[in-house]
């Protein structure tokens, strides 16, 4: 008895998807890439080569729609199933691309270095209800040019989860492309058996650069999957009223489906979003509001209406700290978004408007998220009818716990988490240091690094990205790349 959580009916589903194929159609997109606009001219959608402007046909669109699969997997380095992206699955990454890292033991906010990566490596593999991982920080300690391709290296030595990931420039996809073919070994068995997801993402409002449509048409080529995340300010580059923003959001992210599947037919896609409003009393766009994920929710059913698997980045916070504000604004995105069957949710560990990691927000979103995947799980009768039987054992002993049924069914009815969330007596609490919640969270960090296992994968694969790499950073006078000990 699974709990579902609807913010649109089926009128408005159809209202909002027949709206935002008129903008595409009436109004029309840039498109900043000549080969994208190509392609779109081959399909019969018109173009005008000199501003760079497409308007979509209703039949190129329909084709997009007929050929977008359903559903798909994702799996790890060792080739083991890890997702099933697709109808009410749901599935939890970390937030990604943050600029900067919550050192715990400044307190401040500071830019990222490759030994805080390769920790967050670590961290992640040790975190079990993160089925993938994401490149979720930039260092700094190396070239820009690399920064792309490097967060990847670093994700695919340390840690054996599929990689959510995605490029800034376009020459950065193709080293990255190499790494995913020497960890599968050849292009059909990395079709076969996908190993990452990258981001593709439109300008708001109805914009591609050039870089972004380049990276589409380069990964279809190998069947990589993509998922499509636009980005529209409520209330700025887009309608402040949220009916508005979802149709524009819903315009955005079909025109990148089109652009996927007339590509490639049968490419796996995402239909994703990372909207956001705009405060016009600090200028800043959160992304922790309510009407964001009331945003991301609704959009989730636009995806799942159109039968295609969706995307999300909803579980985070705009705070500065890990405090009341973060729980309260990860833990509410992350439960509406579970309840609404979003396929990936991303977002875990994020502070500050996207620009910001901390691994000890990521212990303690890994709670959030296992207290969600409980919610989802909903009721189960477990042999608890007929009642009368189990009440008389109760009067009869005046208690349930050492009952059949209670030792049966105890771990799979109550969720314990682990030592982050507080439980005790405050005795104990004290007893035991009287540590908050920060400082709980930082002491599982410690030992979930501590314990960590390398991962297995090969030692040809290990070295084929470690000489992908090192060539990658030579190019832009890079003669040396941080050490790691993988």
């Amino acid at each position: 008895m699974r709990p579902f959580l609807n913010f649109l009916n089926d009128e408005t589903k159809k209202k909002v998807i027949d709206e935002a194929k008129s903008i595409l159609c009436e109004m029309g997109m840039q498109i900043q890439n000549r080969n994208a606009l190509a392609l779109l001219a081959d399909h019969g959608n018109r173009i005008d080569d000199k501003k760079m402007h497409v308007w979509f046909t209703e039949k190129s669109i329909s084709q997009a729609l007929s050929t977008v699969p359903g559903h798909f997997k994702l799996y790890d380095v060792n080739g083991n199933e890890t997702h099933h992206f697709g109808e009410y699955n749901v599935h939890f990454t970390p937030g990604s691309s943050a600029l900067k890292i919550l050192d715990h033991r400044t307190k401040k906010i500071r830019t990222v270095l490759t030994p805080d990566y390769i920790e967050y490596a670590k961290l992640v593999s040790g975190l079990p209800l993160y089925q993938a991982q994401s490149t979720a920080m930039i260092p700094c300690d190396v070239h820009e040019g690399i920064s792309d391709s490097y967060r990847l290296f670093l994700s695919l030595l340390y840690c054996e989860k599929p990689v959510i990931t995605g490029s800034f420039t376009i020459d950065s996809v193709k080293v990255m492309k190499d790494f995913l073919l020497a960890v599968r070994g050849s292009e059909s068995a990395l079709a076969q058996k996908p190993l990452a997801v990258f981001t593709c993402c439109p300008l708001s409002p109805l914009k591609w650069g050039d870089v972004t449509p380049q990276n589409l048409l380069d990964l279809a080529e190998l069947s990589i999957p993509v998922e499509i995340v636009s980005m529209p300010l409520s209330g700025l580059n887009a309608p402040v009223t949220l009916i508005g923003t979802l149709t524009q959001l819903a315009a955005e992210i079909l025109s990148g489906i089109v652009i996927g599947q007339l590509a490639k037919p049968g490419l796996p896609m995402l239909w994703g979003g990372s909207p956001a409003i705009f405060d016009v009393r600090y200028e800043t766009t959160p992304l922790g509001a309510p009407e964001i994920i009331m945003i991301d929710c609704a959009n989730n059913e636009i995806g799942k209406f159109l039968e295609i698997p969706t995307q999300a980045y909803v579980s985070l916070s705009d705070s500065k700290r890990i405090d009341a504000q973060a729980g309260l604004e990860t833990s509410m995105g992350a439960t509406l978004a579970a309840l609404s069957g979003i396929n990936s949710i991303s977002g875990p560990g994020m502070l500050d408007f996207e620009n910001c990691q901390s691994l000890e927000k990521l212990v303690v979103d890994h709670e959030i998220c296992s207290a969600v995947s409980r919610f989802i799980q909903g009721f189960e009768e477990n042999e608890t009818f007929p009642i009368i039987p189990l009440m008389q054992e109760l009067m009869s002993e005046r208690h349930l716990l050492i009952a059949d049924h209670t030792r049966k069914y105890l771990r799979s009815e109550h969720t314990f988490p682990g030592s982050v969330i507080d439980r005790a007596t405050e005795a104990r609490f004290l007893n035991e240091g009287g540590y908050d919640l920060e400082e709980r969270a930082h002491r599982e960090v410690v030992r979930i690094i501590n314990d960590y296992t390398p991962s297995n994968l090969s030692k040809e694969a290990k070295s084929g990205i470690i000489k992908l790499m090192k060539a990658e950073a030579s190019k832009f006078g890079q003669k040396d790349l941080p050490a790691f000990d993988c």
